[in-house]
Formats: structure tokens, sequence, C-alpha cells
């Protein structure tokens, strides 16, 4: 199983002669490599897994998946807490 991380993308540029971006995953920024998404653009929404932009998708998407995420935290969070 893989958990792919949804970002916005806010910078765009080049490495190497490799496509890569600056996401904002809710305020922390990470570089990930576009390569496999070669139509992406700054303001786009991307699945990131270790690095990689898997594929585009919606704002609608990015944030119901971040909110799923943030669900299961606060719930890891609270069985710790019990034990």
């Amino acid at each position: 199983m893989c958990l792919g991380v949804p970002g916005k993308i806010i910078e765009i540029y080049e490495v190497s002669g490799l496509k890569m971006g600056k996401i904002d995953f809710g305020g922390v920024t990470r570089e990930a490599c576009l390569e496999y998404v070669p139509e992406a653009q700054i303001g786009d929404y991307t699945l990131i897994h270790v690095g990689f932009a898997l594929n585009l998708i919606s704002e609608e998407e990015a944030k119901e998946t971040l909110q799923l995420l943030n669900q299961i935290v606060e719930i890891n969070e609270e069985m710790v807490q019990k034990d």
C-alpha cells in the first residue's frame, strides 16, 4: 500500500534536465519531481508519493483527502492517549 499526499504546486523549475516543483502541503513545502505530470502548472494540485507527482487532482479532491488524513491523525492521537 502506498500513501500519496495532495499538495499545491507553488513553483516550477528545472534541475539537471528534470521538471521539478516546490509543493505546498498546508504550510510545509517540499520539492517534488513533476516529470510524470508534464502538463502541471503553478496553482495545480497534485498527488505526491516519495517525492514524485503521480497525477493532477482537483482542489476539491485535495482538500477532501487532507481532511481524511487529518481525521486519521486525530484518531491515532486519541488511541495513544487512551493507552
